[in-house]
């Protein structure tokens, strides 16, 4: 009876060889001690004997011996964990197993078995206890042997199809889940048997049989199990479905990979097509996107969803298709497309809210309006299965729509897929409506820009010329550097190239109140030297307006200060150049024969900061001379890091291999010495000089005598006749007339007439005067006064100018016949 309680202990999870029997009698004193007792708890059997279970135990678990002895005689047993008390006082942690004994007289004692914890895990338990364990867990658990057959697997394993556990039995993992991909689950399991490394969260996606239409994503675990002798009995691996958590960090994934590649510029296209892109083939399978035309031409927009009418047009911005057949059938990017009344996008369009739709009725037609003869395919003959329509909105404004389309049937879109989408559209929108605002800006911001740069350089003869201008702020395409040419007297021309410190739309600002200053100067016919004093006068005596001290964007004020400008007067009658630089570097100047020179031009400070007066240099070019006019941006090392290339030497190379055309040659000389994103705003004038033939200038010399007057009209009438200009006779006889009496009358020292024949006609008259004429308006009973006046009513323009020996008084009248 003995042996039989023993194998039943060990069955019940105790080593008998192991444990420390002892006896009890039914009082819970010791009656029967044993050798493994005494090695456990170092009492001798005199010590222990008589003594109460009790008293070898701690406090707290000698308080429950007395219930435990009741609950043996009624429940049949009782098993737990103790803490007992060694002869030395130190604690010991056991494994008490207490059952009761049969006697004949009705007494019976007590069998205690203890089992010392140290070393051990816990609390042995029997396969029994085991199996209820497993079998009632909630993921899936097998065991496969050494040639990787199921021998044994639990209830939860089932949720994944394959049958119950006995059919699995003798099975492969093939057999049981043909779907999924077992050639590598089952190298993991050798590897596990091989090298006992366990693996653990082995994700794997497929189709298991409990849902064979989509794929679903599992984390498997692999242990080996050994015998005792520790020889490899097989592999023991658990399965949890984590299709949700997976799905999930696709989603995110997708959306932290739209984060990085939506909006990478700010082109409303590329935005579109990058959303498409995206979105393909993670989440739909052809996808495409629409954009109201406002959009595209950056216009502002009405806050809300828009209000449905018959027809809505928009544009096609961007398309993905996963099939090569499909994007064949439907509107190209940049086509309009218009959505019928009533169809999903206009409704999405109109209330700004999603639609889906898991499976499309297969007879019906696209939603967008064709051309007259157009064949509407059905969604049949496309093959689209299910669809999606999320509206792009962005700060409450309605941009477009959004369609997604599958066409596997077993794998619809479901609310998740639609989530995620809106998800996807939603950080989509706020780029493309970024790039609206940006367009809109950029629009404005250049409508400024051409409106303060010459948008057209005025024709003349003086010169052949050409301009280039790159402006270092590549989003808005504005920066403070510009150049002008300007018509002056005699056939005289100004070229100007100038740069405002700093980028953006304050420089551009301030640009054109520098260039708009320059003009204004140029008009009174002065010296370069003296145009640059007083633009000096100009900047520092208002470098700030009122109440611009402080931006309110906290940003540095970008002012004229500090600005540099070159200005430069050719005359191609003599050919003569005067020219003057503030903070500016000097032009180059190829002659004829493509050799470069530079100007050796006393630089003057830049405009604003004080220091010695501007000077100018004079010099006489050739005719086939080309001035190349340009800022310091030009000149700039090609990393940028770093100052002016002093020594000119990329100039002189770019220039000499410049090409035979001045407009080719402008700008492949910025192409060569600027990047395509320049550290600082470039400009370039080039002016190719011409000289005027001398049969079209005539110039006399006439004595200070008013009888010359008459032979002075005479000798213009002359000339006009052998021009072919007899129409102009009349008004030239009463221009010279009035310019030649008031010189001989007011002025000092030689009169000299000069006509120049250019694309106007020019009448100049010198004098050795000082004093600037001015228009009287004589009274009715005045004899004289009306000659300046008379002058000023018959020529198109007229003025003077100051020169070394005295001054010049000009007049222009146009050689174009008078409209009407």
């Amino acid at each position: 009876m003995g042996g039989h309680k023993e194998q039943d202990v060990a069955r019940q999870g105790f080593d008998v060889a192991d444990a420390a029997p002892l006896l009890l009698d039914p009082r819970g004193v010791v009656s029967g001690w044993t050798g493994q007792a005494e090695r456990l708890l170092g009492h001798s059997a005199s010590e222990a004997v008589g003594r109460k279970l009790a008293e070898l135990l701690t406090p707290q678990d000698a308080e429950r011996v007395p219930d435990l002895v009741e609950r043996c005689r009624t429940d049949g047993g009782w098993a737990g964990l103790m803490t007992a008390l060694h002869r030395d006082g130190r604690p010991v942690a056991v494994m008490v197993r207490i059952t009761p004994t049969v006697e004949p007289r009705g007494r019976s004692p007590l069998l205690v078995l203890l089992s010392e914890l140290a070393g051990s895990p816990g609390w042995d338990m029997s396969r029994t206890v085991l199996e209820q364990m497993v079998a009632g867990a909630s993921i899936g658990i097998a065991i496969v042997d050494t040639d990787l057959r199921f021998v044994w697997s639990n209830t939860a394993l089932e949720q994944f199809g394959g049958g119950p556990a006995e059919r699995r039995l003798g099975l492969r993992f093939a057999d049981v889940q043909p779907g999924m991909d077992a050639e590598a689950v089952e190298a993991r399991m050798r590897h596990v048997l091989e090298t006992g490394e366990r693996v653990v969260g082995y994700e794997h996606v497929g189709r298991v049989r409990s849902a064979p239409l989509r794929d679903t994503a599992h984390m498997l675990t692999f242990t080996r199990l050994d015998d005792e002798q520790g020889r490899p009995m097989g592999v023991y691996y658990t399965v949890v479905d984590v299709t949700e958590w997976y799905r999930a960090r696709q989603r995110l994934a997708l959306l932290d990979r739209a984060g990085e590649y939506i909006g990478r510029t700010l082109d409303i296209m590329s935005t579109a097509r990058e959303l498409a892109d995206i979105a393909v083939p993670e989440l739909a399978e052809f996808v495409t996107v629409d954009l109201l035309e406002t959009v595209l031409r950056g216009a502002e927009l009405p806050p809300g969803p828009l209000a449905e009418t018959d027809r809505v047009p928009l544009r096609r911005a961007g398309h993905r298709s996963l099939y090569e057949d499909l994007p064949r059938t439907v509107v190209e990017t940049g086509e309009v497309v218009a959505y019928l009344a009533g169809s999903p996008p206009v409704r999405c369009l109109a209330t700004g809210r999603s639609w889906r739709q898991e499976q499309l009725d297969p007879l019906a037609t696209e939603w967008t309006v064709g051309a007259p003869g157009d064949h509407e395919s059905t969604f049949l003959e496309l093959n689209l299965q299910s669809v999606m329509v999320v509206p792009i909105r962005a700060r409450g404004v309605t941009l477009g729509v959004t369609t997604f389309f599958r066409r596997r049937r077993e794998n619809p879109f479901d609310e998740d897929d639609l989530s995620l989408a809106e998800d996807l559209v939603s950080r989509a929108a706020v780029c493309v409506d970024n790039a609206r605002r940006y367009t809109r800006e950029r629009d404005a911001a250049l409508v400024l820009q051409r409106s303060l740069l010459p948008r057209r350089l005025p024709e003349q003869e003086a010169v052949e010329v050409s301009a280039c201008y790159r402006p270092a702020d590549e989003l808005t395409g504005l920066g403070g550097d510009w150049y002008d040419l300007i018509r002056l007297s005699g056939a005289r021309v100004a070229l100007v190239v100038g740069e405002v410190p700093g980028h953006g739309i304050a420089a551009a600002a301030a640009m054109g109140r520098l260039r708009t200053a320059v003009r204004t100067l140029a008009a009174l016919d002065l010296p370069p030297e003296e145009v640059l004093a007083h633009l000096d006068d100009l900047v520092s005596g208002c470098p700030a307006q009122d109440g611009d001290d402080e931006p309110e964007d906290g940003g540095s004020r970008v002012q004229a200060v500090g600005s540099g400008c070159l200005y430069v007067i050719y005359d191609p009658v003599d050919g003569r150049c005067t020219m003057s630089a503030a903070g500016h570097p000097s032009p180059a100047v190829v002659a004829p024969d493509g050799t470069v020179s530079f100007v050796e031009l006393p630089l003057g400070p830049a405009l604003g900061v004080g220091g010695p007066p501007f000077e100018s240099v004079e010099l006489l070019l050739a005719e086939g001379s080309t001035l190349a006019l340009h800022t310091d941006g030009l000149l700039l090392p090609p990393e940028g890091a770093g100052a002016v290339d002093t020594d000119r030497g990329r100039l002189r190379q770019a220039l000499e291999s410049a090409a035979p055309s001045l407009e080719l040659s402008c700008r492949a000389v910025v192409d060569a010495l600027v990047p395509t994103r320049p550290y600082d705003d470039v400009a370039l004038l080039m002016a190719r000089t011409r000289r005027l033939a001398p049969g079209r200038v005539a110039v006399w010399a006439l004595p200070a005598d008013p009888a010359v007057v008459a032979e002075a009209r005479r000798s213009a009438t002359r000339q006009l006749s052998r021009w072919g200009l007899d129409e102009l006779a009349f008004t030239t006889e009463l221009v010279v007339s009035e310019l030649v009496t008031n010189a001989i009358r007011h002025a000092v020292g030689p009169v000299r007439l000069r006509l120049i024949h250019e694309r106007s006609l020019v009448c100049e008259v010198f004098d050795g005067g000082t004093t600037t004429p001015r228009v009287r308006h004589p009274r009715a009973t005045d004899e004289g006064g009306r000659g300046l006046l008379l002058v000023s009513q018959l020529a198109q323009r007229w003025g003077t100018r100051f020169v070394a020996e005295g001054k010049i008084i000009w007049a222009e009248q146009s050689l174009s016949p008078s409209p009407g």
